[in-house]
């Protein structure tokens, strides 16, 4: 029998009609997406707020510059803190921009526009990039997890769901907790208990038509894939010879960047790895020299480490942070939010590096010169991986929400 028009327009509801939508969106922009040139993406998370004036974006002889002094490096134009002297030496390996600007000031609201492109909103839970990395690319074939966050908890999936959001370690350098079978639970009765906890979940997605349970076996599937991945070690650094562990610096962020290189050889896409403590609203001199010492052995350790491992031409790396600092000292030797300019560095694959990008005013409050919008960021950074910024996804609302909201990747950061 012939469906009626009554019955077609039934089967076009708003919500069939998304689904045939996004899947042709998918596919439009899968066969546009750029050529990748990186297969990973290494995300050093400068948590609260690094002041660039006192890092990568210095003020020498200014009232605002503060008392570190900069050193020259071997890029043209571009000299950074006294405190990063190992990655001044490499500085033909980086690429540092000092022109991103933004309105979001507050630290929630700026952490989930640095790493989705969107700012904030009531309606809709937008995914991160590594959510869309895990989702377009799926997960390696060594069975590790496709998004990996050391010492933070990143950025979710937002609607994509919880099975494309960031596998959490607080502290790195040994393997995940409960990888192993507990006392008395061999492989066959842990498959039993498998087998049953997939009928209860049957049940109760019969019963209640709960599209959560989709998530929630997706996520059982992948942690048993994981305790039987055979590239779970990459996660220890038992093994790891002690000169290697030496040279990232004995902190965690060190040990989590080694970690990270270990896990983008296994195939992981994006890795992110935070360094905390850069809201220095006090003390902010005293606290950025030592953030510095940290950040400086485990950067440059960390493009060693790969470039000698023959992976940085597949890996990209990129620093940022949630905002700048102000100019303006405040009254307890510290700094404020100053989401009007802040730096972000890039290096390894895709990226044009041996150069400083954009300025800022003789004070560092404002950008002069190549201002980089946060969409722009992720739009490079997103071309780099192969994605196509305009690559949309339809929200639980209905609506298309593109990767990068609107941004278009900057040239003269791609190799």
């Amino acid at each position: 029998m012939n469906p009626s028009r009554r019955d077609l327009f039934r089967y076009f509801s708003a919500g069939a009609l998304a689904s045939l939508v996004s899947e042709r969106l998918v596919r439009e922009a899968r066969a546009d997406a750029p050529p990748a040139k990186s297969k990973s993406l290494v995300v050093l998370w400068m948590n609260g707020g690094q002041s660039h004036i006192d890092t990568w974006d210095p003020k020498p002889g200014t009232a605002e510059g503060g008392p570190h002094k900069a050193i020259k490096t071997a890029t043209a134009g571009l000299s950074i803190s006294e405190h990063m002297p190992a990655i001044a030496k490499m500085s033909q390996k980086i690429c540092v921009v000092r022109s991103l600007t933004h309105k979001e000031g507050n630290h929630q609201r700026a952490n989930a526009l640095l790493h989705t492109s969107y700012s904030p909103s009531p309606t809709v839970d937008h995914p991160s990039l590594g959510g869309w990395m895990a989702k377009r690319f799926g997960p390696p074939a060594g069975g590790l997890p496709a998004f990996v966050s050391l010492g933070g908890p990143s950025h979710s999936a937002g609607f994509f769901g919880v099975q494309y959001g960031p596998f959490v370690l607080a502290k790195a350098g040994a393997l995940p907790q409960n990888v192993t079978h507990p006392a008395g639970i061999d492989e066959r009765r842990f498959d039993d208990r498998l087998k049953l906890l997939d009928a209860i979940e049957g049940d109760f997605a019969k019963r209640t038509g709960d599209v959560k349970v989709e998530g929630r076996r997706s996520l059982t599937t992948q942690a048993v894939g994981l305790m039987r991945a055979k590239d779970l070690p990459a996660f220890d650094l038992t093994n790891v010879p002690k000169a290697t562990q030496d040279a990232f610096g004995d902190t965690d962020f060190g040990r989590a960047c080694l970690v990270a290189s270990r896990l983008v050889g296994a195939g992981t896409r994006y890795v992110e790895v935070a360094l905390d403590g850069w809201d220095t609203h006090i003390d902010n001199f005293g606290r950025t020299k030592k953030l510095m010492g940290t950040l400086d052995a485990a950067f440059s350790a960390l493009v060693k480490e790969l470039d000698q491992r023959r992976l940085l031409a597949s890996t990209t790396i990129a620093l940022m942070t949630d905002f700048g600092r102000t100019p303006r000292i405040n009254a307890n030797d510290g700094r404020d939010h100053h989401p009007a300019s802040s730096s972000v560095v890039l290096a390894g694959a895709g990226i044009r590096t041996n150069q400083v990008y954009g300025e800022t005013d003789a004070q560092g409050a404002k950008v002069t010169k190549g201002a980089l919008t946060v969409p722009g960021l992720v739009a490079t950074l997103a071309t780099v991986l192969g994605l196509d910024p305009a690559d949309a996804a339809i929200s639980p609302a209905g609506r298309p929400i593109a990767l990068a909201d609107g941004g278009q990747p900057l040239r003269d950061l791609l190799a």
